[in-house]
């Protein structure tokens, strides 16, 4: 699993501000009572020793054989090289099984793990964050007929972390390092402590299973839970962006259709020798030296090679690649240039709503109050309710007819459940329908991606 869930991080509150630490005027201090020091949790531990990685036919067809004879679901987990490679292959994949053990298995050394995905046949997968590993897992003919996602369980329960480490906490009373979630997990051959900590990832997660479809089933959410794993079943990933460029770092610093071609072509450069090489982008060149060329528009070759961008060996090793990519920029006809705001197929950022089309502004901020309303009737995060960027077009653009079977419709054509569509639809059709006053400003686009789409 891989990148690290940020919600494993401990808050830390130990530096107080002068006024707060309970000093008088007359210099001496005041009793403060001390709040409990929560006890740390015992360490997870292996129950069994760790076993080697599996890289053989031999050894692969043992696992196999051991998963078949198992029981219950499959914990599974993989871990990739974000940050370090451009695909997001899975380098180690981890499964554990009631009476098979865990093990570790190597997916470089086969052509595809489908032995495995018919060992497992039709038993339910358990992972958490499933979203973050079915692409990787689906690219080694691994895609599994029912699943249960720890962390979007979390989530329907409204925990406030749902971090695996957070869960193990929270749920079994364990801690759970996570210190080697950002490994470069293509390393061979990979060091035991890294082994030791991906075995981790899938030694409870059969119990943490159980105990929290337990409170699903006692909240009254199974159902929901289930029409939830049953999308994830389809997930081939998020969306391509028609433009990806403009996610670079600080573009808001190139000046004018020119640059931004600039910062275009050296992206699209870029882009293309990381996944020639397999590499990550941002170890070719940086986004800050991709600017800083967009800004400057040298207009030579040694121009170019005198920056500071091109110091390091990295960049200098491609220094023809970006000259050409910036020549094709500067000979642009003009009508070729990209334009200086994004063009949006969907409607466009909700803060500048309430200059381009007030009634939509309007009718979102009634939305987003529906929305808010029954999230906590129903103890949900809004985001797990209905995704908030189905709410934006809703809103933008509704139906002819706002009755709750139009927006029920509507709904579903964006990719909501049922049970999603059962609690809204009726409300969010009267909120069409009755908004309240235009908002000067909208301030609050903020809202967290819906991990459950």
């Amino acid at each position: 699993m891989n990148p690290a869930d940020s919600s494993d991080n401990p808050d830390s509150s130990d530096n107080l501000e002068p006024d707060q630490s309970g000093a008088t005027e007359l210099g001496g201090t005041e009793s403060v009572a001390e709040e409990p020091v929560k006890p740390v949790s015992p360490r997870l531990e292996l129950r069994e020793p760790l076993t080697a990685v599996i890289e053989t036919q031999d050894a692969l067809d043992d696992v196999c054989a051991a998963i078949e004879a198992g029981t219950g679901p499959v914990a599974l987990d993989a871990e990739r090289a974000s940050g370090y490679r451009y695909s997001q292959r899975a380098y180690l994949v981890q499964v554990r099984r009631q009476g098979s053990g865990s093990a570790l298995i190597d997916p470089i050394a086969f052509d595809d793990l489908s032995q495995l995905d018919s060992a497992i046949g039709d038993a339910e997968w358990i992972l958490h964050a499933a979203s973050q590993d079915l692409v990787c897992l689906a690219e080694i003919k691994m895609r599994p007929k029912a699943l249960f996602d720890t962390e979007l369980a979390g989530r329907l329960l409204n925990l406030p972390r749902v971090g695996l480490a957070a869960l193990v906490e929270s749920q079994l009373d364990r801690s759970l390092a996570k210190e080697h979630s950002a490994a470069d997990w293509s390393t061979r051959p990979l060091p035991d402590p890294w082994l030791h900590y991906a075995a981790l990832d899938v030694e409870v997660l059969v119990e943490l299973r159980d105990l929290l479809d337990a409170q699903l089933v006692e909240a009254g959410k199974r159902e929901w839970a289930a029409q939830e794993f049953e999308a994830l079943l389809s997930f081939t990933g998020p969306p391509t962006r028609k433009e990806p460029w403009r996610r670079t770092s600080g573009i808001h610093k190139a000046r004018g259709r020119r640059a931004l071609a600039v910062v275009r072509a050296l992206w699209e450069a870029r882009d293309a020798i990381a996944a020639d090489r397999d590499i990550t982008p941002g170890r070719i060149l940086p986004d800050s030296s991709i600017l800083e060329i967009a800004q400057a528009a040298p207009q030579d070759l040694q121009t170019l090679k005198g920056m500071r961008a091109m110091r390091n060996r990295g960049p200098r090793r491609f220094l023809s690649q970006w000259h050409d990519a910036v020549e094709h920029a500067m000979g642009l006809d003009e009508k070729d240039l990209p334009t200086i705001g994004q063009r949006f197929d969907g409607p466009p950022p909700p803060r500048s709503w309430a200059d381009k089309n007030p009634e939509a502004a309007a009718r979102l901020a009634a939305c987003r109050e529906v929305v808010a309303r029954i999230a906590e009737t129903h103890n949900l995060p809004t985001e797990n309710l209905i995704a908030p960027g189905s709410v934006r077009a809703l809103a933008w653009e509704p139906p002819a007819a706002h009755t709750p079977e139009a927006v029920a419709d509507a709904l579903a054509a964006a990719g909501a459940r049922q049970w999603q569509i059962d609690l809204v639809a009726a409300e969010l059709a009267v909120a069409l329908d009755a908004p309240p006053a235009v908002p000067e400003t909208d301030k609050s686009d903020s809202d967290r991606p819906n991990t459950t789409s």
